[in-house]
């Protein structure tokens, strides 16, 4: 039985985990820092990210001519949340919390650590059903030169410069089952140790035990992840009586080993686990032509101007267009049952508005390289782009509508798709673009969004015919559900002590990151705005390292 003491054990080496471990050793104290995987995964699901924050009246901002003010940012947060169970009263309360950082300390904070931000600020989850509808009112988006690893590498450094001071020591392939209580208190962890795997980063690894461990402290910071990659506990936990039955296909976003299996642990040793049902999945999955993790999916990151079509080829009412609101899409999508959607474009709508998620689809700003950066607003498509539009098995692209049409259904195997519905559709929409003015509300917003010199220059394209041959060739894309996010988790208070069902604190317990919702047990209610996942982990990380050691 491998034995050792600590200040604070962190369970986790994720982004969550990474900066709670700094903000303990800056403190003074020893900490074991825990991971069931290899050192080769440190910094967790962060490092795939595109390395999207959410922040409010920044300086990129300004310089763009964006108004945003914290008053604002509360009230589209607010509404978009939608709290209203009572265990919402320390997810509210950490959601003002992380508002507060987000305007103020939280910018300083990062660039004082070497981060930079790129100059373009993008607008998800844009709305656009009215002021006192979920979205954002103003793009809030600002993303990390150097993407994902761009946000890890800081805290990295900060970890391993505390680990050859002897502060920080790693035990990575350490599989933690269980808490261990001392009179009434968390006194540490127990759990297996796993065989060494060489397996890369996101890759599935081996599970096979080699021997057990049990470790003491003075107290303990959860920091484990959500559950995306765990289908079956997706499944369980999916809200039907909101979304209806979960899709029978789906795609994941994050790597198996993203299982839920800590979280489950807490609950079990008595932790208050609430709103599990609240999720962030996507609607514009893309199988992965190059996967690195099984059923690895990709998220489309669109701009406005893509028509969203059911499976027949009609196009998905108002408000459902692409990067307007996820979970009001996600759900019409599951409540009709569609085993799939489509996006309808052509090379010019696709060069200018299709972005990939994640550092891995973004060489250019992930390897800091200006000049392939600028790239981006040439003629040709995004080579990670085409590299799906050649490879990608969601992907049809012919020169002619018919063609499109027989492609779309050879990939599906059936002819649920009408040549003369989907023509229809496209030809109501292009005779929209001919003025400067119409009726159709997607335009209109495309329209409005373009007055902004950012979305005009890098995010959106100018209205015109879908099926002017000089833009084409035409596109269709199959999209999938994604799995992603846990927006419910571990209950914490303010200072990110777990609580236990009726409130009361669990003594030496400490939860960050995605297994508490990102803070307080679900933050964002029951939608995110975007940019505010790494943000959490950031702010919640940070206030447990702290709050941790102040106890220890």
């Amino acid at each position: 039985m491998n034995s050792q003491h600590a200040d604070v054990i962190v369970v986790g080496a994720g982004l969550a985990g990474l900066v709670a471990a700094a903000e303990v050793a800056d403190a003074g104290k020893r900490v074991l820092l825990l991971d069931q995987e290899g050192e080769q995964n440190l910094g967790g699901q962060a490092f795939w990210s595109l390395g999207g924050l959410f922040l409010i009246d920044s300086p990129e901002q300004r310089r763009l001519g964006i108004r945003d003010s914290p008053e604002l940012a509360r009230r589209d947060w607010m509404t978009t949340a939608g709290f209203d169970r009572p265990e919402d009263h320390w997810p509210r309360q950490w959601a003002q919390a992380y508002l507060e950082f987000a305007a103020g300390e939280k910018r300083r904070w990062l660039t004082a650590q070497g981060v930079r931000f790129f100059p373009a600020v993008g607008w998800a989850e844009r709305g656009g059903q009215g002021a006192l509808g979920p979205g954002n009112s103003v793009p809030r988006f600002h993303i990390v030169w150097g993407s994902g690893p761009g946000i890890v590498k800081p805290f990295e450094r900060r970890v391993r410069q505390h680990a050859q001071a002897g502060h920080i020591q790693f035990a990575f392939r350490h599989r933690v089952r269980g808490l261990k209580f001392t009179a009434g208190r968390v006194s540490g962890v127990h759990g297996e140790v796993l065989e060494a795997s060489s397996e890369a980063r996101g890759e599935r690894s081996s599970r096979v035990v080699t021997g057990e461990f049990e470790f003491s402290a003075g107290a303990v910071i959860l920091t484990s992840g959500g559950i995306g990659g765990n289908h079956d506990l997706v499944r369980q936990y999916w809200p039907t009586e909101r979304l209806g039955p979960a899709p029978d296909f789906m795609l994941s976003g994050v790597p198996a080993h993203v299982d839920g299996q800590m979280q489950l642990a807490a609950q079990q040793a008595g932790a208050s686990l609430i709103n599990p049902d609240r999720m962030w999945h996507y609607t514009e999955g893309l199988r992965n032509w190059n996967p690195v993790w099984p059923s690895h999916g990709i998220r489309v990151l669109p701009g406005p101007s893509s028509l969203w079509l059911d499976p027949s080829g009609r196009r998905l009412p108002f408000p459902h267009y692409p990067g307007f609101d996820t979970l009001g899409t996600l759900s019409h999508i599951t409540q009709h049952g569609y085993p799939h959607t489509w996006f309808v474009l052509n090379r010019a709508i696709i060069k200018k508005e299709f972005a990939l998620s994640g550092s891995e689809q973004n060489p250019d700003w992930t390897n800091r390289d200006l000049a392939l950066t600028l790239q981006r607003v040439g003629r040709a498509v995004q080579a990670p782009v085409q590299a799906f539009m050649d490879h990608g098995a969601d992907f049809v692209v012919r020169s002619t509508l018919k063609g499109l049409v027989r492609g779309m259904n050879d990939l599906i195997g059936n002819a649920a798709v009408d040549e003369q519905t989907l023509r229809r559709e496209i030809e109501a929409r292009d005779a929209q673009t001919v003025n400067e003015v119409g009726k159709d509300t997607q335009l209109a917003l495309v329209r409005s969004a373009r007055t902004l010199l950012s979305e005009r220059l890098t995010r959106v394209a100018r209205p015109a015919p879908i099926l002017d041959p000089a833009d084409g060739p035409l596109i269709a894309v199959r999209m999938n559900v994604l799995t992603r996010k846990s927006l419910g988790g571990l209950e914490t208070d303010l200072s990110a002590r777990v609580l236990a069902p009726g409130g009361a604190v669990i003594p030496g317990l400490y939860a960050a990151g995605e297994v508490a919702g990102f803070g307080g047990g679900g933050l964002h209610g029951y939608r995110s705005l975007e940019g505010t996942f790494l943000g959490g982990c950031l702010f919640s990380g940070r206030v447990a390292g702290r709050a941790a050691a102040q106890a220890g």
